[in-house]
């Protein structure tokens, strides 16, 4: 029988968070006010072919998650039966499941293992760009253009590249849903996957059968959305009767821990920062990992050309999301520094050092200034437009690419520093790029709230802070994404009645980092508009080539 919802309350209880990112599963404990007790990783395997595609394993998954959970509590000490919520967050990849649950091949090697057509898989751009060409009202709360890296492209690609796939699927989900289902047994859907990633009208709880039959994927709506959802809730909603004995088995913990539905990792770092200071609407949730995401909220809906949403209750309930972000951020920089010739003699300073390449930069650049906003000025002359992967926003396009520009022969490690910073800096005016664009339409935010593992580095919170022109705050935990996942538990299992007053008891700010003014500010004016026009005349090459 499930846990009774308020038996907590009275007694020492901890949340668990678990976390699916591109290239790793995480599960952290944390305490009833947000304290993080332990936490532990795995690893999990992801297919490439070529620039586009991008594939992984859903027993993978499920197996890191497992002995990630294992491995906190063992690190935690604590008893199992302690455990009072469990929440999940992954990437918004998309799960292919046949009937009984068996994996079925999403790609070309037909190996079923391979069952998950990853986020940032580009393959179904065609697919994509004859949605849009539909220009559906549907498309109205995707920003106006809907993204390759977005479900019901991909769904279409599959129908028409793996027919047998396609119509062998018994559930299409999206890698959150498929965790809590993997552990509930429960096919609910949560309204921030469906709703941001597959067009699900949150604010008129309906699929629209309309725009699937216009697009190619008629057989849904005469199918009433079995495959892709007919029950939505929204984020920390109880699903099922808690953990299964099953899963309870696999994972270590007893049977019938409630389980909140889940949300997109990105999201779930919003939801561990944004609400830190009872203040949502004036925050920027920004999640800086191997991409980066963007998160506003709002009371009533805005409308922003180039920016995802608006969303209704996809992250806060009751409120409304614009959603926009950068298709590589993290991967930009790791692509970017690759292309040096002192790259490969750095990586191994950075191994002998215990720190990755990025991080070992970063020192390397705070040992040559006194003040980290004079680390813009190692990059003079240098300037990069890092869209390795597209413009997510305020563009909305996957055919965009990176620009570099003001490239020497210096080959020596200082150079390779000032390619750092300068790569860091481009991430900052992508940044403020969307920023400028939701100040216009009226999403007006007064504070950047970071997370993700890409954005924990002090020097890279200031030179966002300069280059964005706005503060960057700092949370109060080491993991606000695990945090994130982990308040959905919390309100799962009754500890808190709802998601607002969970995060504004479990989460809170640290570092605050102010932008420069003088002579920085004014450099990064200069170098905002390099970016600007470096911009353009990329796009305008592609026009005329």
């Amino acid at each position: 029988m499930p846990q009774d919802r308020t038996s907590f309350a009275r007694s020492e209880a901890y949340l668990l968070g678990i976390d699916v990112g591109t290239g790793s599963a995480r599960a952290g404990l944390f305490d009833r006010d947000g304290r993080m007790v332990a936490a532990d990783k795995r690893d999990i395997a992801l297919w490439r072919e070529g620039a586009e595609i991008a594939e992984q394993s859903s027993n993978d998954i499920w197996s890191a998650v497992c002995e990630a959970v294992r491995g906190a509590v063992a690190k935690a000490g604590i008893e199992p039966s302690l455990v009072a919520g469990i929440g999940f967050d992954a990437t918004c990849s998309l799960v292919v499941l046949g009937d009984g649950g068996r994996p079925l091949p999403v790609g070309r090697s037909g190996n079923p293992e391979r069952n998950i057509i990853v986020w940032m898989d580009h393959r179904a751009i065609e697919q994509a760009e004859r949605i849009n060409a539909t220009r559906h009202k549907v498309l109205d709360y995707v920003g106006g253009v809907i993204s390759p890296e977005m479900e019901t492209p991909k769904l279409l690609w599959l129908k028409e590249n793996l027919p047998d796939t396609y119509h062998a699927a018994w559930q299409f989900f999206d890698l959150a849903d498929f965790l809590s289902w993997r552990a509930t047994g429960d096919l609910s859907r949560s309204t921030c996957t469906v709703t941001c990633k597959w067009t699900y009208l949150a604010h008129e709880n309906r699929w629209d059968p309309d725009y699937f039959r216009k697009i190619g994927l008629g057989d849904l709506p005469e199918r009433d959305f079995a495959p892709i959802g007919q029950s939505v809730v929204p984020p920390g909603t109880p699903v099922g009767q808690g953990l299964s004995g099953e899963a309870a088995a696999e994972l270590g913990l007893r049977p019938g821990i409630p389980v909140g539905a889940g949300l997109i990792d990105a999201h779930a770092g919003g939801i561990g920062t944004v609400g830190a200071d009872g203040e949502p609407e004036k925050n920027l949730a920004y999640v800086f990992g191997t991409s980066s995401c963007t998160m506003t909220t709002t009371r009533d809906p805005v409308f922003i050309p180039g920016v995802w949403g608006p969303y209704f209750q996809a992250m806060v309930p009751g409120m409304w999301l614009n959603e926009g972000g950068q298709s590589a951020a993290g991967a930009a920089i790791d692509q970017l520094l690759s292309f040096h010739p002192a790259s490969a003699e750095a990586k191994q300073e950075a191994k002998a050092a215990g720190t990755s390449l990025p991080g070992w930069l970063s020192e390397r650049a705070r040992q040559t200034v006194s003040d980290p906003s004079e680390a813009a000025m190692l990059a003079r002359g240098l300037h990069v437009v890092p869209e390795f992967l597209g413009n997510r926003a305020p563009f909305a396009d996957p055919h965009a690419r990176a620009v570099i520009a003001g490239l020497g022969m210096e080959q020596d490690v200082s150079s390779l520093v000032s390619l750092y910073i300068a790569g860091i800096c481009g991430i900052g005016y992508g940044l403020r790029q969307i920023l400028e664009t939701q100040d216009r339409a009226g999403a007006i935010v007064e504070r950047i709230m970071i997370s993700g593992g890409a954005g924990q580095d002090p020097l890279v919170r200031q030179i966002l802070a300069d280059a964005a022109g706005r503060p960057v705050l700092g949370s109060q935990v080491e993991e606000p994404v695990l945090l994130g996942a982990a308040i959905l538990g919390a309100v799962a299992s009754g500890l808190y009645p709802d998601i607002v007053t969970a995060m504004g008891s479990m989460s809170g700010t640290s570092a605050d980092y102010q932008p420069a003014g003088g002579a920085i500010a004014a450099e990064h004016e200069a170098r905002y508009r390099a970016f600007l026009s470096l911009q353009q005349a990329a796009r305008d090459v592609r026009a005329a080539s």
